[in-house]
């Protein structure tokens, strides 16, 4: 009875360790997880943000019609609304863009939208080129003069890895970026 005794010894501490083992594996997989729910929640706020700014921008096309149509019911390839390759008009005043009226001069509409979106998005203000107001091309993120449809971009910096869409940033995977493409 002795010798099975002398064997025995030990084995509850072992287990204990094991336990003990699978309990830490099992905390650093839910610090691991709670990191991962961090990151997705701060990637929800600005897509949440990026497409709130993108449909306040179509909004304010479509109560302003006539800026963004020809009298034949064209899309404008001139209106003030859409970005060319000059980018953006000078920007605006402070304190001038609150609030603007609905029939307010386009360009400055536009400036003004632009400051908001370099304001509630983190690293916008850098990143002027990459938002852009247009009539949508063929491919998605270009611009072309055909079709009735306007895409509206935006974009924000991250750190490196943290956009959730990289296979849609491009080369740079610290800009993430928000598109939409609509008719009005």
């Amino acid at each position: 009875m002795n010798d099975t005794r002398k064997k025995s010894l030990g084995f509850s501490l072992i287990e204990v360790l094991v336990a003990l083992l699978l309990i830490c594996i099992g905390v650093l997989g839910m610090v691991a997880m709670q990191g991962r729910t961090v990151q997705y929640t701060q990637d929800s706020v600005q897509r949440s943000s990026a497409a709130m700014l993108a449909n306040e921008m179509l909004e304010t096309m479509r109560s302003n019609r006539d800026q963004v149509y020809t009298a034949s019911g064209n899309l404008n390839p001139n209106s003030a609304y859409f970005t060319g390759s000059d980018g953006y008009p000078e920007a605006p005043e402070e304190g001038t863009c609150q609030p603007l009226p609905a029939n307010a001069d386009p360009a400055k509409q536009l400036n003004c939208w632009l400051t908001r979106v370099q304001e509630t998005l983190p690293g916008a203000a850098g990143l002027a080129a990459e938002v852009h107001v247009c009539r949508a091309g063929n491919t998605a993120g270009t611009c072309g003069n055909a079709g009735r449809a306007i895409e509206i971009q935006v974009a924000w910096r991250v750190k490196n890895g943290e956009c959730l869409d990289a296979a849609d940033s491009g080369d740079d995977k610290t800009i993430c970026r928000y598109r939409v493409r609509a008719e009005i």
